[in-house]
């Protein structure tokens, strides 16, 4: 099975939703943020975009044969959890707005916790058969993008529109995951 390219660059985007938000939260509180520290934070977080899905691919890869046959179930229960899991944490999480320093400890912590769904989205890539090259590549290039706007965003704009767009990922990773039970 392949994925047709809209449906890597939705997926792209939903995975990118959390560390679009969290870039957001960074660039509304991270003190004298300079252009380095902002580019920092699109390279960790699409780095570890990118890493998760192969490392899950990888892990996919190992017991496909054993599950093969329930891969669409298997992908729909993945994608329906983490699409709920984002749209509970979004709805859940306290934002501050106390102004810190940066800290590249906290930016792997942050970047790690905001790529565990890329993680089951990998296993998901290898059950369903799709080569992982192309959609890593695209996951790690739109979660740099979506990183850098966020940071921005966060910056100029303010607290106005933070956490919602974690909801609007939860809401595509449930579509796409439908989608893939129904075989559309």
């Amino acid at each position: 099975m392949s994925f047709d390219f809209i449906s890597i660059i939705l997926i792209s985007i939903a995975l990118a939703m959390d560390a679009f938000s969290v870039s957001i939260t960074e660039g509304l509180s991270l003190k004298n943020i300079k252009l380095s520290q902002a580019i920092l934070i699109g390279l960790f977080f699409g780095g570890f975009q990118a890493l998760m899905p192969v490392l899950g691919w990888i892990a996919g890869e190992q017991v496909k044969d054993l599950v093969s046959f329930i891969a669409p179930i298997i992908a729909f229960i993945l994608l329906l959890a983490l699409g709920i899991k984002m749209i509970y944490d979004s709805i859940k999480s306290e934002k501050t707005n106390k102004i810190k320093e940066f800290s590249h400890k906290e930016l792997t912590i942050l970047a790690i916790a905001t790529s565990i769904d890329a993680f089951a989205i990998g296993v998901s890539f290898s059950f369903l058969k799709i080569p992982i090259l192309i959609p890593v590549i695209i996951i790690g290039i739109v979660t740099f993008a979506f990183s850098e706007l966020g940071v921005i965003i966060g910056i100029k704009v303010g607290q106005k529109f933070e956490g919602k767009f974690e909801i609007v990922g939860g809401i595509i990773l449930i579509l796409l995951g439908f989608k893939i039970l129904l075989g559309f």
